[in-house]
């Protein structure tokens, strides 16, 4: 059996709020680039499960999972989202947010939906602080079937289960989180809202994961990440899978990523 990856809980402060942080530190680690992992738009470090530590299991990589301002434990939204506001969770808090956890070195960044647009954001503003990117079920601009989504999503918020699975991990937050996250993606202000060019400045490995049934995307975010990009990159395009691949495609998901960080490490070797 594999000793477990020990797990450290604190509460950094940076980009002007108390966050929630977990560091991963797998039982047998290897020399290496942290593994950082952004969740979703009502994501949290709960919500990941299992997942972020057996990725650093099979890599040997140490890990650091957070709770953006206003999800899970971290200090809860006091406003509504500015428009822009994953440029500037990319832009301005992710940069304080590895300073404060003591990374300093470039990093392998894995997002997921919000965060893996954040990730995509920040490789592109901050090159030199990335060796490589794994995007799933990344938004670089805004498509009919992703406001269809999210009007779906709050119906059932609306209608209670959802609500209460929210509240497991956001508690007295989550009214407030789901309604900014709904409120913010369906505004008229941002609905020409695009980062493809962006992209271009992007020239670290990525690899581009999606499922086919997801229900906040089609193909065509996945062919702009690909063709945009200037660095190398690969698409895991999932069949039979929706809009969380790490936990409807877990193994296909942990294999590919498990293959694309050991060749970026194996790059890096002098």
């Amino acid at each position: 059996m594999t000793a477990p990856v020990h797990r450290h809980r604190f509460d950094p402060r940076a980009a002007g709020h108390r966050l929630h942080a977990e560091r991963l530190s797998p039982p047998h680690a290897v020399a290496g680039p942290n593994l950082v992992f952004l969740h979703e738009g009502l994501g949290s470090i709960g919500q990941w499960r299992h997942f972020p530590a057996e990725l650093c299991a099979r890599t040997g990589l140490p890990g650091l999972v957070y709770e953006r301002w206003g999800h899970g434990q971290s200090a809860p939204l006091t406003g509504p989202r500015p428009d822009d506001y994953l440029e500037r969770e990319a832009r301005d808090s992710l940069p304080e947010v590895l300073a404060a956890c003591g990374i300093v070195e470039p990093s392998i960044l894995f997002g997921h939906s919000d965060g893996a647009s954040i990730a995509l954001l920040f490789a592109a503003a901050h090159p030199e602080q990335v060796h490589a990117v794994i995007s799933e079920a990344a938004h670089v601009f805004i498509e009919e079937v992703c406001l269809d989504g999210i009007r779906q999503a709050i119906a059932a918020y609306e209608q209670g289960p959802v609500r209460d699975g929210l509240r497991r991990y956001h508690g007295a937050h989550t009214e407030i989180l789901f309604r900014g996250w709904c409120d913010t993606w369906l505004r008229a202000s941002r609905r020409d809202w695009n980062v493809e060019t962006e992209l271009s400045r992007i020239v670290c490995p990525t690899l581009v994961i999606q499922g086919v049934d997801d229900e906040y995307a089609t193909r065509a975010q996945v062919d702009a990440i690909a063709a945009g990009v200037s660095g190398p990159a690969e698409i895991l395009w999932l069949p039979a899978c929706g809009h969380v691949p790490h936990h409807q495609a877990r193994e296909a998901v942990l294999d590919a990523a498990t293959c694309f960080i050991g060749g970026v490490c194996a790059n890096m070797c002098p």
